[in-house]
């Protein structure tokens, strides 16, 4: 598994997303919707002050319904804001206003809750419609990458995450040049010159461990390394076994800079610009590509489909979810009204139509529905219950496309080899069964 923590972001991140995508579509009559965004450390106390003021204002607006829309906004989310003492670390998001739904009937709606990572944007529309300029900057490249640039005069550790970079850590190294004073036999030079530069590949590849690995987890703390140097150091120290294999693997990137230190550090982050921003798409093609090998040597340690892959899910038997990001299927829990007897389908958007679904096929009774919700909502809020880790995958890349519409978007690499068919005793025939998405 991964690491965990990236994991849960990418999580949040996706339900931000998802929550954009529906606070985008909704539209009120009139300015009845209000945005509001409250920065870390402000005071709840004044935002209450200024909502009271803002009811003050629309008291006064002329048209009855829309003055009556907007003053019940204002409340909704006068209210909302006495459920918190202060501003949450990360700031706090309100959305509450009435929308009009697709039958065309009104209906009050409220959302409020703290963003995964700070919100530095402060702002209170009254609109008809949600603002959510500000959410869309959350879900900007978060990752953090870490570079090592090394030559003959010393090594700087740095980090760049967005357009924020930190310098860790640098220091210095006197290394013996390759010629001698006069009377030192060559041979005994050579090999404490040999030696200097074993130990200063050693102190950087330990102070390395030391700042890109995160000691609580033991998996590193940057999405990627950038190894940059003008001499051949970067490369030993690429090459070394004493260089974390960890951080190995992390490796994006190995440039040529013309200098050390700050400068070194500026032209390595222009010259792996390209790399850096594709990282998302080389880590989606890795997970695909690990899953197409599955497949491909027929390993048995892999499902496809929603309904294996819900078994293989109740079994415990997956370690990682792959579920495409924009994946349309409804998971519904159904009561046979003769029955009682309750009932979990996962329907495509050709099958939510087929009323035929909603009737139970021996006895005809209806099905009653309970509850409703998109599948891949439900993986986000439960699939630490089941000890899997969760990704997400678009269709922009090549395997990506070939995943969402070869193999309907949804499948697992699994912990050990599990044949689906010996507990498939529904299908008629003995085969698996076969998923219409």
């Amino acid at each position: 598994m991964g690491d965990t923590h990236e994991t849960d972001t990418n999580i949040e991140m996706w339900k931000v997303k998802n929550l954009i995508k529906g606070l985008e579509a909704a539209r009120g009559n009139g300015t009845s919707m209000i945005s509001l965004i409250i920065p870390p450390r402000d005071q709840i106390s004044r935002v209450t002050k200024m909502l009271g003021d803002e009811y003050g204002t629309a008291s006064n607006i002329k048209s009855r319904v829309n003055r009556q829309s907007v003053l019940g906004a204002i409340t909704s989310a006068q209210q909302r804001l006495k459920l918190y003492n202060k501003v949450p670390p990360n700031g706090l998001v309100i959305y509450t206003g009435t929308i009009v739904t697709d039958d065309g009937k009104e209906k009050k709606v409220t959302f409020d809750f703290e963003p995964f990572k700070p919100i530095n944007a402060s702002l209170y529309l009254c609109d008809n419609r949600f603002h959510t300029e500000a959410l869309k900057e959350l879900l900007e490249s978060n990752d953090k990458f870490g570079f090592i640039v090394m030559d003959g005069n010393g090594t700087l550790f740095g980090t760049l995450c967005g357009n924020t970079r930190e310098i860790l850590h640098k220091f210095g190294v006197d290394l013996p040049k390759k010629h001698g004073r006069g009377g030192q036999s060559a041979l005994r030079f050579a090999r404490l010159r040999t030696e200097k530069r074993h130990n200063y590949v050693r102190k950087t590849a330990e102070l390395a461990t030391q700042f890109f690995i995160n000691p609580s987890t033991s998996q590193p703390n940057v999405s990627g390394l950038v190894l940059a140097g003008s001499a051949d150091f970067k490369t030993e120290l690429s090459q070394t076994d004493m260089f974390d294999m960890r951080l190995k693997a992390k490796i994006l990137n190995i440039v040529d800079v013309s200098y050390g230190g700050e400068s070194g550090f500026n032209q390595a982050i222009e010259l792996s610009s390209e790399v850096l921003s594709n990282v998302k798409f080389i880590q989606e093609k890795k997970l695909i590509g690990k899953y197409f090998e599955e497949i491909s040597q027929d390993t048995g340690k892999y499902v496809v489909g929603v309904e294996d892959t819900l078994k293989a899910l109740e079994m415990g038997a997956i370690e990682t979810l792959i579920v495409w990001e924009d994946l349309e299927v409804m998971r519904y829990v159904l009561k046979n009204s003769t029955t009682g007897e309750m009932i979990i389908k996962h329907l495509n958007k050709a099958q939510d139509t087929d009323q035929s679904n909603f009737r139970d096929s021996e006895t005809n009774a209806d099905l009653e529905v309970q509850d409703r919700m998109p599948l891949l909502e439900w993986f986000a809020y439960e699939y630490k219950r089941f000890g899997c880790s969760l990704e997400f995958v678009s269709n922009k890349s090549q395997e990506g496309s070939q995943f969402c519409r070869g193999f309907g978007g949804i499948g697992g690499i699994l912990r050990y080899q599990l044949d689906l068919r010996v507990f498939d005793e529904l299908a008629d025939d003995g085969g698996i069964y076969e998923d219409s998405d």
